[in-house]
């Protein structure tokens, strides 16, 4: 009998190995066509729990060739419902779901943001004129979520797809936060079966600005005003785990990936839970704050996305994400690495004036060691290199934040 972290193992091995071509393969044969080629696209992969994997397909059908994005997930055979356009292959105690991008089964509202016919009508029921419309996926997690901008003459926003019962609860999120002033996006409305339409705002991401030269950028002062502006009501909201809480999974995730890694992984998120302290839950905060997540104009931010996540925290957390982006987007692109690393050590200076210093370098680490799983996730070329440069990171953060939990010497 297999355990379940060999299942886990044969399970990423079937969706990132070459037998997954016939996987899709068998899915795209369904709508009458023949796969011509495929690439991984993003992995995310749970130990003990389940695998789902995006993939970039190109096919061909009686008009010709195009592209599709396809979706596969494992998991317990039987488990869930089972939409139309799904196919389904099982052994009797696991079975492998494929989709073609529209009919994720996780998100049945997708079909409807992917047809630029039903966006027109639901932009037209929420009082725009868009005309005609033209659709980009920004973003996509299969099963999770997904994020597509539509634009027209008449209309630019942004359709958030989500499962189903959590567009409502993120709509009023929205408007908690922008009645407190904060420079959210609007929401327009959103639908029971998980669709979102968010309004458009102007400025430019400071990632974006970051490879630019980042000049100029917000100051720590700056960010510490914006996140002291939430309002007491999100501490009332549904509270998001910690990165340092999740430290074992993410190790875990890296080890299953990369063997070679995975007791270092393990040794480091031991370390992260040690030195990143428990306190209690007390202040407002966004949850997933990072570079990306903040539009500026001049050095001032004039958009604040992504507020999901906004709940109860500790405000090390918010700081600690902001500069442990900074610091792999570094890592991740050399040519702009002293820009980077300059802002996050301003910020560094700014937010240890608030927050306890050992504290924040610990979640640091644990933010750096989530983010060690992307590589191989999103299918990077070279990931095995990229994933040990981000564990080695981790390292230096910890190995920080330990040197400022010495005592100092005496005499």
């Amino acid at each position: 009998m297999r355990t379940a972290d060999a299942a886990a193992v044969d399970d990423l091995a079937l969706l990132t190995g070459p037998d997954a071509g016939d996987l899709l393969a068998a899915a795209v044969a369904t709508t009458g066509a023949e796969l011509v080629s495929w690439r991984t696209r993003q992995v995310d992969h749970r130990p003990g729990r389940s695998t789902t994997a995006s993939y970039a397909a190109r096919v061909r059908d009686a008009a010709g060739e195009r592209d599709l994005v396809l979706g596969a997930a494992t998991g317990p055979a039987g488990a869930g419902a089972r939409p139309p356009g799904l196919l389904v292959l099982s052994d009797g105690a696991r079975e492998v779901q494929v989709w073609t991008f529209a009919q994720d089964p996780g998100l049945p509202s997708l079909a409807r943001a992917a047809d630029p016919g039903a966006v027109r009508a639901l932009l037209a029921s929420l009082g725009e004129d868009p005309g005609p419309v033209r659709l980009r996926t920004r973003a996509y997690r299969p099963r999770r979520r997904a994020v597509l901008e539509a634009t027209s003459p008449g209309a630019h926003v942004f359709l958030k797809v989500l499962r189903p019962g959590r567009a409502e609860p993120l709509h009023a999120r929205h408007r908690l936060l922008a009645g407190a002033g904060l420079p959210v996006p609007p929401s327009l409305g959103w639908t029971g079966d998980g669709l979102l339409v968010l309004g458009a705002l102007s400025g430019t991401a400071l990632r974006s600005r970051l490879r630019e030269g980042g000049s100029p950028a917000p100051s720590g002062e700056a960010l510490l005003a914006l996140l002291d502006r939430l309002p007491p009501e999100v501490c009332a909201l549904p509270r998001r785990a910690p990165w340092t809480e999740g430290a074992a999974h993410y190790a875990a995730v890296v080890g299953a990936a990369l063997p070679a890694e995975a007791r270092r992984a393990a040794q480091l998120a031991a370390r992260v839970r040690e030195l990143a302290g428990d306190g209690p839950d007390e202040d407002a905060t966004h949850g997933d704050l990072y570079e990306a997540q903040l539009l500026l104009r001049g050095s001032r931010v004039s958009g604040l996305l992504d507020v999901d996540t906004a709940g109860p925290g500790r405000r090390a957390d918010d700081l600690a994400c902001l500069l442990a982006h900074v610091s792999v987007l570094a890592q991740m692109e050399p040519a702009h690495a002293v820009t980077s690393r300059a802002l996050g050590a301003r910020w560094l200076t700014a937010f240890e004036r608030r927050v306890d210093p050992v504290e924040l370098r610990a979640r640091v680490a644990g933010v750096v060691l989530s983010l060690a799983t992307g590589p191989h996730r999103v299918q990077e070329p070279g990931w095995p290199a990229a994933t040990t440069a981000r564990l080695d990171l981790v390292e230096r953060w910890v190995e920080s934040a330990a040197a400022r939990a010495r005592p100092a010497p005496v005499g």
